[in-house]
């Protein structure tokens, strides 16, 4: 099943988004928008044009576990965009993911305009890659239970 991920920010969001198999999440692309609601409108379009099945949106806990006002606008995030497609839209909590595309960025030197323009979109492709190896862990566990 193909699967979007999304990390959304105040002025870009990022997308990613996997193979109909769920192994390879790749960063598609960054929204330029700074209107909340044209945001919202703008991922439903991409769900429809990617034909994605399902929808993950990056949760921004705080390191302690609580939620904080980023993750309570991610949670208003999710639920416009519930309203206007046509498939689940589930968050995953995403606390380091910026921080571990950073990290990357700075292993492949990758500095500047081309870096804030890359950023966000890799930020999303981590999300959905941790939230496929989730998936994968969850049915492995459920075969090795009905292999008992």
């Amino acid at each position: 099943m193909k699967i979007m991920a999304v990390d959304f920010g105040d002025a870009r969001t990022g997308l990613a988004v996997c193979d109909r198999t769920e192994f390879l999440a790749s960063p598609v692309g960054v929204i330029h928008e700074k209107n909340f609601d044209v945001t919202v409108q703008k991922v439903s379009y991409a769900v429809r044009e990617y034909d994605v099945k399902l929808v993950v949106v990056g949760y921004p806990k705080n390191m302690n576990g609580t939620i904080g006002e980023r993750a309570e606008k991610c949670t208003l995030f999710a639920d416009k965009l519930r309203e206007l497609v046509d498939v689940p839209v589930e968050m995953w909590d995403e606390r380091s993911t910026t921080v571990s595309a950073i990290n990357a960025l700075n292993v492949t030197d990758t500095r500047g305009k081309k870096r804030k323009e890359v950023v966000d979109s890799l930020a999303a492709a981590i999300i959905l890659e941790s939230y496929l190896d989730y998936r994968h862990n969850q049915q492995a566990q459920a075969n090795a239970k009905n292999e008992q």
